[in-house]
């Protein structure tokens, strides 16, 4: 017979495992089913065995600026075998941790690979290919993300790598090409830069983080120019061939074609949802563009069928993937939770100087034709930074003519630290005077949240 339960949740990444985690609190019999690790992709293969590897390389700049700090030491050394074991034995100890979660909540794992047979029943195959039945009244896929392939940009594992296999490289190239210049590419960039790799980075787009305030980027570029980091940007085209013992991309540039050899490339164009395999046409959800569609509560086109996460399309990010799967939680079990602004759901890139924003661009409000006005608080100026020699950015603000936040931006060592109060006061409907009635302390970087804020409206104190 079928095991029964109130909620099948579809993966267990950072949006299944925390819809699996509120669907339970809300007193309903939970199951969720994994064929991989527990954690998916963010704890596994992303997001937290990547920030491993960047502290270890910010630990490289570090050490060389010691000097200016009166400590006197020298860098005899880089293994990148030691900073890419404790990377993923970070993430397998965490992993481990999610299970405690699964148990603390009553929630019952079921390691497979499911497959629906109807819009309630799944069939879950385990790895010795035995085969069982789950049936629920709501189920929630969390199936996440895949990585996008072109013509002439494909993926084999070898010299022509993706994220997840970057992250296993022990022993790292000489050189590397990296094709996409978005949070993936520019990580990456950074950490082998920092540990003596040659590295070249390819975008289609202008500039580096295309999605990015134009200031922010330029910013981060003019950063990974003195690193040594070299960049192709606004390029007409690219494509990437294994030699076998290097690789050649062939970039057009100004509608020329110019090839450049490595030893490795990096292939970060993007992602896709993974919607294939698990028999979503037997349940009735339909899907469009390479995504699942959901309605603003994250319901399928198939009544009691969820999608949260990656799988459900932008933006693809850890912490969507998660408040996703507890507004879908929410909704099954009767309750009325607020839709999620997707302006609200900030954005982070974990590089050197790191980049942090919510809301518009100033680019984004031009095409528009919203009015606004700018504030600007370079770390330079700010009493903190320059203590802690960390002066590098700024924060930008984007305020309308009420007052209202429309966009902010940091770019600066903290920067993914910073931006909460910026998202706080987004999601509250704030005002520019709310800001200014609010008391930062002082010395921190973050009293120039407030300073921004002032300079946009001709009243900053400290510039």
């Amino acid at each position: 017979m079928a095991k029964t339960f109130d909620v099948v949740v579809l993966g267990a990444g950072p949006g299944g495992y925390v819809a699996a985690i509120r669907a339970s609190q809300l007193g309903k019999k939970v199951a969720i089913i994994e064929a991989d690790k527990l954690g998916g992709v963010c704890l596994n293969r992303g997001c937290i065995p990547t920030k491993a590897l960047l502290k270890s390389a910010h630990s490289v700049h570090e050490v060389a600026d010691l000097k200016s700090l009166g400590v006197n030491v020298d860098l005899k050394g880089l293994d990148a075998g030691v900073a890419v074991k404790r990377a993923n034995d970070i993430a397998e100890n965490m992993s481990k941790g999610i299970a405690f979660l699964m148990k603390k909540n009553k929630i019952e794992v079921i390691n497979g690979m499911g497959v629906f047979k109807s819009a309630k029943v799944l069939e879950v195959t385990d790895a010795a290919g035995k085969k069982e039945e789950v049936s629920a009244t709501n189920v929630i896929i969390a199936t996440g993300a895949k990585y996008r392939t072109f013509p002439g940009l494909e993926h084999d594992g070898k010299r022509l790598v993706g994220a997840w296999e970057a992250l296993k490289i022990e022993k790292l190239p000489k050189s590397i090409g990296i094709i996409g210049a978005g949070a993936i590419g520019m990580e990456f960039a950074y950490f082998w830069n920092a540990f003596g790799v040659d590295v070249h980075i390819f975008e289609m787009q202008k500039n580096l983080l295309p999605i990015e305030d134009t200031d922010a980027s330029k910013e981060v570029e003019r950063a990974y120019k003195k690193y040594g980091i070299k960049m192709s940007l606004g390029i007409e085209g690219v494509t990437a061939k294994n030699n076998g013992q290097d690789v050649t991309l062939t970039v057009t540039e100004a509608g020329k074609k110019t090839d450049y050899t490595f030893e490795m490339g990096l292939i970060a164009v993007g992602m896709t949802g993974v919607i294939d395999g698990f028999g979503l046409d037997k349940a009735g959800v339909q899907t469009e563009k390479g995504f699942i569609k959901v309605n603003e509560m994250y319901e399928t086109t198939s009544k009691g069928v969820y999608a949260i996460g990656d799988v459900s399309g932008p933006p693809l990010l850890a912490h969507a993937a998660s408040h996703e799967g507890v507004v879908a939680a929410e909704h099954l079990a009767g309750l009325h939770p607020h839709a999620i602004d997707k302006l609200n759901i900030p954005g982070c890139t974990y590089c050197q100087p790191q980049v942090a924003s919510v809301g518009y661009t100033e680019r984004a409000l031009k095409e528009k034709g919203i009015e606004y006005k700018v504030g600007k608080a370079p770390f330079m100026a700010n009493g903190k930074a320059i203590a802690s020699n960390e002066k590098d950015g700024f924060i930008k603000v984007l305020t309308g003519k009420h007052g209202e936040l429309l966009g902010a931006h940091i770019v600066g060592t903290n920067a993914t630290e910073l931006i909460h109060e910026y998202v706080l006061f987004r999601t509250m409907e704030g005002i520019d005077e709310e800001i200014f009635a609010t008391v930062h302390p002082h010395p921190t970087l973050g009293e120039f949240l407030g300073e921004a804020v002032m300079a946009a409206k001709g009243r900053a104190l400290n510039l």
